[in-house]
């Protein structure tokens, strides 16, 4: 077992590999991640898809398969070599799932991206795939936009866990916690279990990203990680407040927060920046592998977010000086998010199409 990465595991938080792919499953390499580098979930996206279908032809037998069995539509096509993938993951995490009791051992699935601004069709979609894939650790990915906010309420009322993604901030991370738990308070007033588990992904590289090229030097690559420290304050709030208890002694689940993107952008800093910087108690932090295994090999575990957030007011105040309007930004980059992802999207089902025997 890899001393590092057991360090930020036994400090509280799951590990989780941002990743998926046929090879992963094939040669053994997710089951050497559980084993050796604590890895608790895994999570995919539309862009993880992409690359993994359109690098190789590892599923290129499958898509003739399914063409021939009579689906010529490349979405259906998608889902089934997805849902294929991730079935096999989840039972790669069963023990975890089982010995942690529905709190750990997820993997992750996501609506698709066109539907963003379609709240019906995100709900439908949701419970269908959900269904479809058969596993009790499989979270569907739902975004924290104006239209997904009423739909992770529907599915979480509908009992389908979900992985909110797409949060840039506190305020937006706030909005997808309320939508959970309005959906738990309905489950209860239903008379219905309302152990339904959640989590929510905040982006955190994308920030240092965006202003890469107009931050001083006193302030690169600080920002993500203010973002990070101030949403955890946040979920600090939340979870301690009456709401959550009352929810927690109805027998509900804490919807963790889940620190996403977190392989780090910026070529003059550190590989494991943000992964040091964010682990705490009782969230998750979902890294590429790339990420992964440099914590593996020289991460260093310090002391985990202050449940303040530390100096993630005073950091943000700094950027505010220096001209940044950090709301402004948060809804650019969430706006941004989507219209990659869609991108995404419409390159994968292209990707397919072009697979598809007699195309």
């Amino acid at each position: 077992m890899n001393e590092n990465n057991r360090r930020l595991h036994d400090q509280g938080q799951s590990l989780w590999v941002d990743n998926i792919t046929r090879a992963m499953l094939d040669d053994g390499t997710l089951e050497k991640y559980i084993a050796e580098l604590s890895v608790t979930g895994l999570t995919s996206n539309p862009t993880i898809f992409e690359k993994a279908i359109g690098g190789g032809h590892d599923y290129d037998k499958q898509i003739a398969e399914i063409a021939e069995g009579g689906v010529s539509d490349p979405e259906k096509i998608f889902f089934e070599l997805a849902i294929a993938d991730l079935r096999r993951a989840a039972d790669l995490f069963t023990g975890t799932f089982e010995r942690t009791h529905g709190v750990d051992g997820f993997v992750s699935l996501e609506v698709s991206p066109l539907l963003a601004d379609d709240t019906d069709g995100t709900t439908q979609e949701a419970i269908n795939l959900h269904s479809l894939a058969d596993r009790e650790n499989l979270f569907i990915k739902i975004p924290g936009t104006e239209a997904g906010l009423p739909a992770i309420e529907e599915a979480i009322f509908e009992g389908v866990p979900v992985n909110v993604t797409l949060l840039f901030d506190k305020d937006q991370y706030l909005a997808a916690a309320d939508a959970y738990m309005n959906g738990v308070e309905r489950r209860i007033e239903a008379g219905l279990n309302p152990a339904v588990n959640s989590v929510a992904s905040l982006f955190v590289s994308r920030w240092d990203a965006a202003v890469i090229d107009d931050v001083s030097p006193e302030l690169r690559a600080k920002l993500g990680i203010a973002i990070g420290q101030q949403a955890y304050a946040g979920y600090r709030e939340l979870i301690a407040s009456d709401r959550a208890q009352r929810l927690a002694n109805e027998g509900a689940m804490t919807q963790r927060l889940l620190m996403a993107s977190t392989g780090t952008k910026d070529p003059e800093a550190s590989d494991v920046l943000y992964i040091e910087a964010l682990g705490a108690p009782n969230t998750v932090n979902t890294m590429p592998e790339a990420a992964l295994l440099a914590y593996a090999d020289h991460g260093v575990t310090g002391s985990p977010i202050p449940p303040d957030g530390g100096t993630a007011e005073e950091v943000l105040s700094d950027y505010a000086a220096a001209g940044f309007d950090v709301d402004e930004l948060a809804a650019r980059l969430q706006s941004e998010g989507k219209d990659s992802f869609a991108k995404s999207w419409h390159s994968l089902i292209d990707t397919i199409k072009g697979q598809i025997p007699g195309n």
